[in-house]
């Protein structure tokens, strides 16, 4: 088994990623909202380019099942009926309903994975569940980092590494990339502590700073669920997977 961490979607080859397992991480907060947003009885969430998309296609759900959801440079998007928060999602307003989701990273970081034989959704919140479905399927395993507007983000980057780090504790044999090995470091450092990244990393100081430091205590927890969203291209949706 090899292991890979990207730092952003745009560093992704998706001609790279046959045959392998994919985990997409946008700890802030994408992923962390989607696992929320299943965890609370939502029935599939589908990552889309751009809000008219979003619009557009949650309108042509005849039953009125479907919420638009999303951000754009942190804030949320006029009209639509949530943002990107894990606080707002623990809610039983999403349960049985699609969500139409765009952000400004994670949803791209996902669409640039769908090239890959299966795709998990990872955050610190599932760290351990997420790592333990990507080794168990015996492929090698590309941790794709969402980043900031086309940079490395220091907690995805961290919780690439603590992935890195459950399943080479699972697979001792595993290879890793120069990256991946720089990751686990990474991961190392926050390992006992993930909480500093609340001052560390400047994202979340950015969203703390604008009245959401609910979302990144929610974001910023470790293994409060075994929840491993997966994202099935060909159907296009993310649904739950215990």
């Amino acid at each position: 088994m090899r292991i890979d961490v990207a730092p952003t979607a745009d560093a992704v080859v998706p001609a790279d990623l046959g045959g392998v397992t994919a985990l997409v991480i946008d700890v802030l907060r994408a992923s962390t909202t989607i696992i929320t947003a299943l965890a609370s009885g939502c029935d599939a969430i589908v990552p889309v380019a751009d809000p008219l998309d979003a619009r557009r296609r949650a309108a042509e759900m005849w039953n009125g099942g479907a919420l638009v959801a999303g951000e754009r440079q942190g804030e949320p998007i006029p009209g639509f009926d949530l943002s990107n928060s894990p606080v707002e999602f623990q809610s039983p307003h999403v349960r049985g309903k699609t969500v139409y989701f765009t952000t400004s990273n994670g949803t791209r970081a996902l669409l640039a994975a769908r090239a890959a034989t299966a795709i998990g959704v990872a955050a610190f919140v599932n760290v351990t569940a997420a790592a333990t479905w990507a080794a168990g399927a015996g492929r090698d395993v590309a941790i794709v980092c969402a980043g900031s507007h086309g940079a490395r983000s220091l907690e995805d980057w961290a919780c690439g590494g603590l992935v890195v780090e459950r399943i080479l504790a699972a697979v001792p044999t595993a290879v890793l990339t120069e990256a991946a090995r720089d990751a686990l470091d990474t991961g190392r450092l926050y390992a006992a502590d993930v909480g500093r990244l609340k001052r560390d990393a400047p994202w979340a100081r950015r969203l703390i700073a604008a009245g959401r430091s609910a979302d990144v205590d929610a974001c910023l927890r470790l293994d409060t669920t075994k929840l491993v969203p997966r994202y099935v291209p060909n159907v296009d949706k993310i649904v739950g997977e215990h």
